[in-house]
């Protein structure tokens, strides 16, 4: 299990190690729409009404609404001072107003980094989930973790 609330570092990794942020993050129509007016507006997000005549059939966050929450909570877990060096993003259902979102994933591989001997290359697999169970975001991430300072 990944360690919460902690600065993480190389040596707190496994390969196989599970990610569950023990926090849900809420979402409110209100902050769907006003990040979708600020940084996505397009009608399945802006408001109530034009979501009602797009393929979502009612309010929608943006995909990168949700992508920031996961962020958020990812935050929380203890990835802090980690470099993102690439991410695959899928929204499988949208993010809709009522969501209470939180994290399960995993460690699925660690190698040492070939240039630098002070850090490592992390993959992880982790999902954003509704208190239904239902997928928000799915994420397949590698990261550079540092090790832990002597």
């Amino acid at each position: 299990m990944v360690p919460m609330n902690e600065e993480m570092w190389l040596e707190d990794l496994h390969v196989s190690d599970r990610m569950y942020s023990g926090e849900e993050i809420e979402v409110t129509a209100q902050e769907i729409m006003s990040f979708a007016h600020m940084y996505d507006p397009q009608p399945g997000h802006v408001s109530q009404e034009t979501a009602l005549g797009t393929t979502f059939h009612g309010l929608a966050a943006s995909g990168w609404h949700t992508a920031a929450i996961t962020q958020r909570l990812l935050t929380k877990l203890g990835f802090i001072g980690v470099i993102g060096v690439d991410i695959a993003l899928t929204w499988p259902t949208p993010t809709r107003p009522g969501d209470r979102l939180h994290l399960d994933g995993r460690v699925t591989s660690i190698r040492a980094s070939r240039t630098k001997p002070d850090r490592g290359v992390v993959a992880l697999e982790y999902d954003t989930v509704s208190q239904h169970g239902e997928i928000r975001q799915h994420t397949q991430a590698v990261i550079i973790a540092r090790h832990r300072p002597t």
